[in-house]
């Protein structure tokens, strides 16, 4: 139990061990909203990790020795929508939670605690132990995201759905998905229907590009809200809009003709910000994403406008955010939308410049935190990296740990901080295994900073857990990066300890 990560507010250990086996079955709250079917996924990645088959809220489960509980309480020690109790005794396993989001996080925390191998020598039949005790745990920030950008390089609905799980496994709620740049469209827009015909139809290096239908997208949005993660759609603008300005010529605002664009140079387009067509366009956008996207959140992008009149830039991001909150959405852009004279209901997404995200506190805004020295999963581990870029910094894994969100930037409040987020930029990267050669193992890390509170976060313990993360990660087919600063444990055949203090 001395593996988890991301490591629970508080673990109380008792020294035993819950038997495991096939008299075990999953029982749920049937009443509440959503419990049951967190019961099945934790039974379904049983299955997947163990080859074990529990039943679930079966009422005649035959003989049934143990018992996993997911319980729907109203405790009062469970503080927030995501807090959740874990009890581990010799005979049950009681999950307490007030949400199925909740129950859904400490189903992770369980996952990670069930060995991979049984111990055979106690009984006639395979019996896997879990350590006994109690874990007290709840998010240390509210938002815990991950960003792809599916722009400058396409990445396809199964890719995307792996992603999803894995930083649903490290208690990640948000995907980010970067749907639009120069060099591509990525979402069927059915009003204006060149936009994937034509801005869809490449890619970073000239390659055939793609685009998800509407259909494609809703599945995208279904997978994720099972695993209680939301999809936050970004649609770049009014610079990186090259792909639409091609596609809808009336758009462009930078006084050239555009032509679709496969290179990596940034700043070099914007839309018309004083034509009303491209407030209509942007108005269809919004609308048939917004329909398909639960959740609160829409993303406007706003940064590099570099050839945007500051004027027009600050009047266009003002107008753009009258659109998102009719369509019934929290405008999210990054820093540089701060410019303007915004509600504080939007939300700054700092990278770059720190006298903006200053400027969100000054508004009441809340930020989410992804600098891009600290955060950006495109940048090279080191100079030997075979993808990435280091235009902001290397970031080995150690560097990726190794700071505190909520003291990154002197001068904002704790409770302007909404989250962290890790984006990945795809300009360097085509395939699902380059994806997460980047992302792995230094998503695991800023899953932790977004859980784990600050006091019980430490470099040296961190890389013995992350070291355990291996069999996880093979077992997934994940192409992480055997970073040499962790002793990674390789072996699939090692029994985990009875837990400890």
């Amino acid at each position: 139990m001395e593996s988890m990560v991301p490591k629970p507010l508080e673990v109380i250990p008792t020294h035993s061990a819950f038997g495991l086996n096939q008299y075990t079955a999953i029982y749920t709250s049937q009443t509440a909203n959503g419990f049951e079917e967190v019961g099945q996924f934790l039974a379904d990645k049983i299955k997947d990790k163990i080859n074990l088959r529990l039943s679930v809220n079966e009422s005649d489960a035959g003989s049934v020795e143990r018992i996993i509980y997911i319980n729907q309480s109203d405790s009062t020690a469970l503080d927030g929508k995501e807090s959740y109790q874990l009890y581990i005794t010799k005979d049950s396993v009681i999950l307490n939670a007030k949400t199925a989001e909740a129950a859904f996080r400490g189903v992770q925390t369980l996952r990670q605690i069930v060995p991979e191998i049984s111990n055979d020598t106690l009984t006639e039949h395979p019996m896997w132990l879990i350590p006994t005790g109690k874990i007290i745990d709840r998010p240390n920030l509210e938002y815990r995201g991950g960003m792809l950008d599916v722009a400058r390089h396409f990445f396809t609905v199964k890719e995307v759905k792996k992603y999803i799980d894995l930083l649903a496994y490290y208690k990640y709620n948000a995907l980010h998905l970067h749907l639009s740049d120069d060099q591509g469209w990525r979402i069927e827009i059915k009003s204006w229907p060149k936009l994937t015909e034509i801005g869809g139809s490449t890619e970073v290096g000239g390659g055939e590009g793609g685009f998800y239908t509407q259909e494609e997208y809703a599945e995208i949005v279904s997978y994720a809200l099972k695993q209680h993660m939301l999809i936050i759609p970004e649609i770049d603008m009014p610079g990186h809009t090259n792909a639409a300005s091609v596609s809808y010529p009336i758009l462009n605002g930078n006084g050239k003709t555009p032509k679709l664009y496969t290179g990596m140079r940034v700043g070099f387009s914007t839309f018309d910000t004083r034509k009303d067509t491209v407030y209509a366009f942007i108005d269809d956008v919004v609308r048939e994403i917004s329909a398909l996207t639960p959740g609160p959140f829409f993303h406007i992008g706003g940064d590099e406008s570099h050839v945007t009149k500051k004027k027009d830039y600050i009047y266009f991001v003002e107008r753009v955010e009258k659109i998102v909150q009719k369509h019934g959405k929290r405008m999210v852009g990054w820093d540089e939308i701060m410019q303007g004279d915004l509600d504080k209901t939007s939300v700054a997404q700092h990278w770059n410049t720190e006298k903006n995200a200053l400027m969100a506190v000054e508004k009441g805004a809340q930020i989410i935190l992804s600098p891009a020295k600290k955060a950006y999963l495109d940048m090279q581990y080191d100079s030997l990296s075979k993808h990435g870029l280091h235009w902001a910094a290397y970031i080995p894994v150690d560097t990726a740990y190794i700071w505190t969100p909520k003291k990154f930037i002197a001068g904002i409040p704790e409770e302007n901080i909404l989250g962290i987020e890790a984006p990945l930029w795809s300009e360097t990267i085509s395939t699902g295994s380059e994806l997460e050669y980047l992302a792995f193992p230094r998503a695991i890390g800023y899953s932790e900073l977004g859980w784990t509170t600050a006091e019980n976060r430490d470099w040296e313990n961190y890389k013995i857990r992350l070291a355990d993360q291996a069999p996880f990660l093979e077992r997934m087919e994940v192409n992480y990066y055997p970073s040499k600063l962790i002793d990674w444990k390789k072996s699939k055949h090692t029994e985990r300890p009875i837990l400890k203090d």
